[in-house]
């Protein structure tokens, strides 16, 4: 069956989207649900999959684009880290479909710690889910891809995949690995007509992922602030699948992060330790323990997290301004060493 255009919004497309159980991955569903594109949803709990598929039927449009066959909603539980598994999701899709237009990948675990504290299985285990399950799917992606003659590589990645902080060594070794392996893809499909490679890196956002993750830091984590809400995130993603771009960064503070990790870097390593103990981690006192690294959580799965932007905002402020003072500090002395 040939493809649809991507930019026909007269037609029905199709997107798999991995990761659909929760936060960003969720929200994004909704949204091409809503505008009537027919979705494929997979994470690792089929518990939470069979709700965002009754939600995702609730929000389709009545006036709908033109069919091109196969269901509104197909569910396809998988585990990324698994290859076989992520060979037969991709299976069920072109099976049901004939194609797919465009692939949304955001599935990610976390594990907070310092890295001696982190045992070895659940760091494995992040690298594998986070690092592996997205080779799994763009192995996937881009051998079909490039077969058909088109589609759209969407991944997810962070602004941690930009910066480094103390007590989430697997994650942020994961999401540079994820930044590397991506660019490195859109290279490579410079030579194939009509595939394209994205690559979204939000910034905090409100999403149950901090107080499902594991912990050995024996407190749960959070978002630092300034905090999105997956909605926004969910809208940027989709203007990406519509509109390919090479990256988009999602996030008031994610430039003056980035800028003041690469230009101060002695100020930012001085700050960030204090900070992320104040600003990333609450005061809630847990007991070492996985989270839903090695299985899911179906019960705490949802698009928001408890992490809205009411109690967080006059600490983003001063967050974003500290930001700011290592940026202007990093550029005076620029300046001066100069004049020297």
């Amino acid at each position: 069956m040939p493809r649809p255009p991507r930019h026909d919004r007269a037609r029905r497309r199709v997107v798999l989207v991995l990761g659909a159980s929760s936060g960003i991955g969720r929200a994004t569903a909704h949204r091409l649900a809503a505008r009537g594109d027919a979705v494929v949803l997979a994470s690792r709990s089929a518990e939470a999959l069979a709700e965002v598929e009754r939600e995702c039927r609730a929000r389709r449009p009545r006036r709908r684009p033109v069919d091109t066959g196969g269901p509104d909603v197909l569910v396809v539980p998988t585990d990324v880290s698994d290859r076989a598994a992520v060979h037969r999701l991709f299976e069920a899709a072109w099976a049901a479909h004939g194609h797919v237009d465009a692939v949304v990948h955001a599935p990610a675990v976390v594990a907070y710690g310092r890295f001696h504290e982190v045992p070895a299985d659940v760091f494995d285990q992040v690298i594998a889910t986070n690092l592996l399950g997205t080779a799994n799917v763009a192995r996937e992606a881009m051998a079909r891809f490039s077969a058909a003659g088109g589609g759209h590589l969407v991944v997810i990645g962070s602004l941690l995949g930009s910066i480094a902080t103390p007590w989430m060594s697997s994650y942020v070794t994961s999401k540079w690995a994820v930044h590397g392996f991506t660019r490195t893809l859109q290279a490579e499909a410079r030579s194939l007509p009509g595939v394209e490679v994205s690559l979204v890196t939000p910034g905090a956002v409100d999403t149950p992922v901090y107080a499902q993750a594991g912990s050995y830091a024996r407190r749960i984590g959070r978002p630092p602030p300034p905090v999105d809400r997956p909605e926004k995130h969910a809208r940027a993603i989709v203007r990406v699948v519509d509109r390919p771009v090479r990256k988009r960064s999602v996030g008031p503070a994610n430039k003056v992060l980035t800028a003041a990790f690469r230009l101060a870097p002695w100020a930012y390593d001085r700050g960030v330790g204090p900070g992320m103990s104040v600003l990333g981690l609450s005061r809630d006192r847990v007991e070492p323990h996985p989270g839903n690294v090695f299985t899911p959580a179906p019960g705490g799965e949802a698009v928001h997290g408890r992490w809205g932007r009411h109690w967080l905002r006059p600490l983003g402020a001063a967050a974003a301004g500290l930001g700011g003072l290592v940026v202007g500090s990093a550029v005076l002395d620029a300046v001066r060493s100069r004049e020297d």
